[in-house]
């Protein structure tokens, strides 16, 4: 997944459809938020895919070295 730079950026810059952080980019998502899918489950999909990696992301404490590839 990650042997394409574009799939971290497109993930961190993707928008949360539903639920409530609806409108949300992913990187935005809280890791309360994320940790309760990594535990429930996450969607199948591209999206539970994009979702797993931010959990990874957020628990490693990595957020702020992806702040550049943020889409403002």
């Amino acid at each position: 997944m990650l042997d394409d730079p574009r799939v971290l950026k497109e993930t961190i810059n993707s928008i949360m459809p539903f639920g409530k952080y609806a409108g949300r980019k992913l990187i935005y998502l809280p890791e309360p938020y994320l940790v309760w899918f990594h535990n429930s489950g996450f969607p199948a999909g591209k999206l539970g895919q994009q979702l797993a990696l931010m959990y990874e992301i957020k628990l490693n404490g990595l957020e702020s070295m992806l702040e550049p590839l943020i889409i403002k």
